[in-house]
């Protein structure tokens, strides 16, 4: 599994302008609200869910939104969704719980893992995400996180919220 400095190398490779800040650890939204700052652009939540037939999904949203399990599965076509041990997230992308991002996927090198994407988050200005630690949050063109999701193979899955 990749460290932050070896994140940044292959954004760097990609062509992926990054600004990084470090912090104390957040585990919450509320958290990260209040250590933040005026920190733009869009923040989001992130959560690594699994339904009984072993399929994972990380679904990135706005901060904000209100997700409510049972429709967010009906939506997928995932059934019942539930969220993911400690174990589970660990072996498919590398992270503690706190730290799940979006940049994770790169550790999902056998593509497990399903894609969900808030729509809002396309409508400009950057997406801050933790870049594989609770410690820092990365900001980057919302274009830019897309051409990362390319190349480590996830194809999103746009969602309208609320569901």
């Amino acid at each position: 599994m990749l460290s932050p400095q070896q994140l940044f190398a292959r954004l760097e490779q990609l062509g992926i302008a990054q600004r990084s800040i470090e912090h104390p650890a957040v585990f919450t939204v509320e958290e990260a609200k209040a250590l933040r700052g005026d920190l733009p652009g869009h923040h989001v939540k992130n959560l690594f869910l699994r339904n009984k037939k072993e399929e994972m999904w990380l679904v990135v949203a706005l901060e904000d939104r209100a997700i409510d399990l049972r429709r967010l599965g009906e939506v997928l076509g995932a059934g019942r969704l539930s969220f993911g041990s400690a174990e589970r997230l660990k072996r498919h992308l590398g992270v503690e719980p706190g730290s799940v991002t979006p940049l994770a996927l790169i550790n999902d090198e056998a593509r497990t893992v399903r894609l969900a994407l808030d729509r809002g988050l396309g409508d400009g200005g950057p997406v801050n995400v933790h870049p594989l630690v609770n410690t820092m949050t990365t900001a980057m063109a919302a274009q830019d996180l897309l051409r990362f999701f390319a190349a480590t193979g996830h194809e999103p899955r746009w969602l309208d919220f609320p569901l």
